[in-house]
């Protein structure tokens, strides 16, 4: 597994290590001891996994302590531009993106700590993606931050493609009215 920083404080692309055979392959999404012996103290909670397709963006999420919740996000089947939004306020990067193509081929994963909103857009035809939790779900902590808040100005990356938002996305606060004690 090789580490690579980000410029955002604890935030880290992971390059797993793969073995490839005539079979097919192999690798270790998540080994805690690896993460531990890496300085990466993650301890997941929750799995999740959802499937979109072409054009879905999903964000920008993130929950309020004491729900907080780090993530560690893969795809297992197609292409996403994932973004995480650093929202803790004491941070040199407060307010600033970072945004990575994660896709099924490379096997490549982001681990977003917590303090972050975290939002992806699709593609692919489907993307399939898993997230590790070190924190369960609360409906009553749930917040989220408006994707197309010009303040951030995130290219999604969809190009062409007609982008599909949730109502309930849609109606997220801008970045500056955002609910956040971090």
């Amino acid at each position: 597994m090789k580490i690579i920083e980000t410029g955002f404080k604890d935030l880290v692309v992971i390059k797993p290590t793969i073995f490839t055979d005539s079979r097919g392959y192999f690798f270790e999404s998540f080994n805690k001891a690896a993460f531990n012996d890496a300085g990466l103290l993650f301890s997941p909670v929750q799995d999740n996994e959802s499937k979109s397709s072409r054009g879905v963006i999903r964000g920008l999420h993130y929950q309020l302590k004491p729900s907080d919740q780090s993530k560690l996000i893969r795809v297992v089947t197609g292409k996403i531009f994932d973004v995480a939004l650093d929202i803790r306020k004491d941070s040199k990067t407060y307010g600033k993106w970072f945004g990575i193509e994660l896709d099924s081929e490379t096997k490549d994963q982001v681990l977003i700590p917590k303090g972050f909103a975290h939002g992806f857009s699709v593609l692919s035809e489907i993307a399939v993606i898993q997230y590790k939790c070190d924190n369960v779900y609360s409906p009553e902590n749930e917040r989220g931050i408006n994707l197309s808040d010009p303040y951030l100005d995130i290219n999604w990356k969809l190009g062409s493609s007609a982008p599909l938002i949730s109502e309930k996305d849609l109606k997220h606060p801008m970045f500056k009215d955002a609910d956040n004690h971090f």
